[in-house]
């Protein structure tokens, strides 16, 4: 079977997991301390207003990412709970004399109000931290190189070189820690699955390690695409500033239409893969993935294979009991 004739998938890495977008549900799977895994599984209900919004060019966009923030906060929420219930037991089992709560006071369950609440919060931490990725690269070269070129562009030019150079520390910085370190092996297993998928073959472990962990359709490479679509927009004639502060202004209020606009470069990024000389095109995206992701372990691909297989067969379930 082509790629062409198979549904298009994604999904996120969480703490020890790997959450799956199917097209009726999203589901997670999660190894907990004792090697048990353990699913987390949400229909997915989306407005009829949204739905008709996500048919939009680069409004899609826009909107697709808020909504993946609010679902995604959701699962990664739920990895986290679970990550420190173990870590806990594991704590009391070396400190016999430490009186753990009742499990029942550690793990409170998911309320609607709770899920509501993750949401928002996930939602405001991806606007909250695009308006500092945004604001604090313009600021600081406004503020450093301000003399330096006469043209905008070239302002612009280093300001996405700034940004670039941030990202790529801070991904690097945080790659050292080993919760991250194993997140992103768990983001590799994610990228392998669904390659192994597209592929035709049988999610297999050995199957799926076959595969690369670096994929074009992945959000680290809208990261990057996000830097370079930003500097050309910027560097348009009637962008143009006198202040520090007017930048930041007319970069906020660019932010939506640059985000749109890089959502739709990776749909052809995606597009064009296979195609000779314009799969380069997707390789800024491919390259960031390489701090992105990590080279993943047997037992994180059979949490991924489980999870990817879980959702395709609630899916295959839905599909049923609607048609």
């Amino acid at each position: 079977m082509s790629q062409k004739s198979k549904s298009i998938y994604g999904g996120q890495a969480v703490i020890e997991g790997v959450m799956f977008a199917g097209s009726h549900v999203n589901v997670t799977a999660v190894r907990r301390k004792n090697d048990e895994i353990i699913f987390y599984e949400v229909p997915r209900t989306t407005q009829r207003w949204i739905q008709q919004l996500k048919k939009i060019p680069i409004v899609r966009g826009v909107v697709g990412i808020i909504d993946s923030s609010a679902k995604g906060s959701q699962h990664l929420n739920f990895s986290m709970e679970n990550y420190a219930e173990d870590e806990a037991k594991e704590e009391a089992a070396k400190n016999p004399e430490a009186q753990p709560k009742p499990e029942k006071e550690q793990k409170s369950g998911f309320s609607l109000s709770m899920i509501v609440g993750v949401a928002v919060a996930g939602v405001l931490s991806f606007i909250f931290g695009k308006l500092i990725f945004t604001a604090a690269p313009a600021a600081l070269e406004e503020l450093l190189f301000s003399n330096v070129f006469e043209s905008k562009i070239g302002h612009n030019l280093l300001e996405g070189l700034i940004k670039i150079i941030l990202l790529l520390a801070y991904l690097y910085l945080m790659s050292l820690t080993p919760i991250i370190k194993r997140l992103f092996q768990y983001h590799g297993a994610e990228h392998k699955v669904i390659s192994a998928y597209e592929a035709g073959e049988k999610l297999t472990i050995s199957n799926v390690q076959k595969y690369s962990r670096l994929h074009y359709r992945c959000g680290s490479s809208f990261i990057i695409f996000t830097v370079i679509v930003g500097v050309i927009i910027y560097s348009l004639p009637f962008f143009t500033w006198d202040s520090i502060w007017e930048r930041i202004y007319i970069r906020i209020l660019l932010l939506p239409l640059v985000l749109g606009i890089s959502y739709e470069v990776l749909r052809i990024t995606n597009a064009m893969r296979d195609i000779p000389v314009l799969r380069y095109l997707g390789y800024p995206g491919l390259w960031l993935q390489l701090l992105t992701t990590k080279e993943p372990k047997d037992d994180q691909v059979a949490v991924s294979i489980a999870s990817f297989n879980r959702m395709r067969e609630l899916d295959q379930q839905m599909t049923n009991i609607k048609a």
